[in-house]
Order: C-alpha cells, then structure tokens, then sequence
C-alpha cells in the first residue's frame, strides 16, 4: 500500500510578483538601447527577441516538465551540449576572435548558454539523488567532472566569460548542497592551482591583459584599458539623478564600446544616476528573492536544487557583468540578464524561469512516502 502526505495536488499558478520584476528590466534595456540613437535597429530587434522570450516562457510554465527528473534526460541533455560546443569548430562563426556562434543568416545560437542551464539541470538531478552523501569527497569530484568538461569545451571556443559562468555555478550548486568546510578550502586550493596552470598554458594574451588591466587599469587606457576606464567613466559621469534619457554622452558620443550588449548597465547608470541604479538592482533582488521562495517549495529535492541553480545563475551572470562595468572585475564579455542585447542568453533566461513556473504549476502535495524516501536516501 502507498501512503500520501497529503490528498490534494498544489497548483501555484504564475508567479506575477517575479514577472512584475521582469518587465521593467526589460523595458529598460529597450529604452538605453532606443535612446543610441544613429542608424542601429538594436531595440527592434531585442524587442522581437523579447516577444519570442516572452511567448516560450508561458508556454514553457504550462508544460508538465517533471520528466526532468528523469536520469536519461540529463544524459541527453549533457550530450547535446557536448555535442554542440563541439561542433562550434567546425561549424562555428567567429565573432570578435571567439568562435561561440552557430549563425543562422537571421539569427545566432551560442550553445554556451545552454551549456550553463543543462549544468544546473544535469547538478541539480545529481545532487539531489545524493543528498546525504553530498559530503562525501567522490561527489564532489563526479559533479565537477561534469563542469570541468563544459567549462573546457567553452574556454578553448574561447569563451572566458561563459567558460568562468560554468565555474562559479558549479562552485554555488556545490556549496548549496552541503560541502564540508574542509572541502571548500581543499577546492578554493584547487581553483588557485587551475588559474596558475590557466595563465601558463590556457589563457590567450589578450585574456592576460584583461586581467592585467583589472590590476592596473591605468597602465593602457588607449589599449587593453580602453573600455573599462570607459564604462567607469559613464557609471561615475551619471552621479545622483543622471543625464536623462538620450542624453548620455559616452554612449551617444561611441567613447563606450559595446553599449547595448556588455557595458549597457554603464550606458543606463550615465542616463539614470544613482537613483536608477537602485531601483535596477531593487529589481534583481526581487526576481532573485522569487526565485528562492518557488524553489523553496519544491516538491523534491530536485526542484529545490534546480531552482538554487537558477537564482545563482541569475546573481552570478549580473554580479560579473556589474562588477565589470564598474571595473571591481575584469571585462569578460558577460551579459546583464534580461537586459543586455542579444536573443540567445534572453531565451535561456526565459526558459530557465519557464521551467521554475512549470515546477511551481505542477508541485504537488500528493507525494507519497515511498518517493520521498527514495529521493532522499538516493534510491533509484
């Protein structure tokens, strides 16, 4: 006989809260992208991708995506991003000196951002079968394994951004799954020793400068420094209230290098000041805080673990790309969530919280006592 904990199936419907917080990102990155003006079609097109992202989202929360949990899903989905960011060397269209699109005449793929949320799926399917045993050393090494061949295949496209978004949402998963102390200080050496091998036999020398320019960012300020001092300039030159919409001048003047894409959180801080900034990030905060509470409420261990992934997906992705433009970080070419242009990092974005909707929609109270025990303790 199979016991229930409870006779009723929870339906949690979406989440307007977190779709609140969306929207105004999003419109915010229209109107710093919009008020470039010159002949660019930079908010057109992200409005299209917008539409798109916004469509698959609720399609994606009504899907019954519980067969997520299933072993031979995370197999498939690992060997599709295998399969993909390998495929990039042959098939690959270099942009910038880093062959990380797949083009498609309209439109470009970046099979890196895929990459980033099968490691949450693929992590969060692992960790959740090893609850328990998460302090145990093997686990640790089984699930890193998984990164590290993600994060090599993206390094060598070369793609240094996405290759360190793979580190540090592994990092994150790990630690919110239960590692011992011991074992963070024993991987914080592992990381020391990974970077020194990196800069002698990995990096490539425009890599090396960007770090170099990180220390010393007024060694080469017409070089290698160039767009960091920039996007500091334009976040400083913003001051309390900013200069108003269209009224930018170090974007609207092109002295800010990609402005709709890595260094638009600058171009917004130069037009909206202080008082804008606080209220963008008041609105991650909100989204991250939404995203902790559905995963909170997971009916398993894999919905919480997989929704944890996502809000570190989210806080890693805008930390790295704030920090940059506020050269607290190297520059690394990372996306601002939901606001930088581009569809594919959009896209993942919006599935990614598509699937936290659909978890939220189809949680259900009626899990009997067998299946918890068996997640917990492990049981296939």
């Amino acid at each position: 006989m199979r016991y229930s904990l409870s006779s009723t199936k929870h339906h949690g419907g979406m989440d307007w809260i977190l779709v609140g917080a969306i929207i105004p990102i999003l419109i915010a990155g229209l109107v710093t992208m919009h008020s470039f003006v010159g002949a660019n079609a930079f908010a057109t097109h992200q409005l299209v991708w917008i539409i798109v992202s916004l469509g698959v989202f609720f399609a994606v929360s009504y899907v019954d995506v519980r067969f997520l949990r299933a072993p031979w899903v995370s197999v498939a989905l690992f060997g599709t991003a295998s399969v993909l960011l390998v495929a990039l060397f042959a098939l690959g269209t270099t942009v910038k000196g880093a062959e990380s699109w797949f083009s498609f005449g309209l439109f470009s793929f970046q099979p890196s951002d895929f990459a980033k949320l099968t490691l949450i799926i693929v992590l969060a399917k692992y960790f959740s079968r090893r609850h328990i045993e998460i302090a145990h050393i093997q686990h640790i090494l089984v699930s890193g394994i998984y990164a590290f061949i993600l994060f090599v295949l993206v390094l060598v496209s070369p793609d240094f951004g996405s290759a360190m978004i793979i580190v540090l949402l592994w990092l994150g998963m790990v630690m919110v799954s239960g590692i011992s102390k011991k074992h963070l200080f024993a991987m914080m050496g592992l990381g020391i020793l990974a970077f020194v091998l990196l800069w002698n036999f990995g990096f490539q020398e425009y890599q090396k400068n960007r770090v170099r320019t990180f220390i010393n960012p007024l060694a080469d300020i017409r070089g290698v420094g160039y767009n960091a001092y920039q996007s500091t300039v334009a976040v400083g030159s913003g001051q309390l209230w900013g200069k108003g919409f269209g009224y930018g001048t170090q974007s609207r003047l092109k002295f800010l290098p990609e402005y709709q894409t890595d260094f638009i959180f600058a171009a917004f801080a130069e037009e909206w000041g202080f008082a804008g900034v606080v209220i963008l990030f008041s609105l991650y905060g909100i989204i991250v805080w939404r995203i902790i509470v559905n995963a909170s409420r997971g009916a398993t261990n894999f919905e919480i673990l997989y929704g944890a992934g996502v809000a570190i997906f989210f806080v890693v992705h805008s930390s790295v790309n704030i920090g940059m433009n506020m050269h607290v970080l190297p520059v690394t070419g990372t996306p601002l969530p939901l606001m930088s242009y581009g569809g594919t990092h959009l896209l993942i974005e919006f599935i990614s919280l598509g699937l936290l909707m659909s978890m939220r929609r189809f949680a259900t109270r009626s899990t009997h006592v067998s299946e918890v025990s068996n997640e917990f303790l492990g049981i296939r």
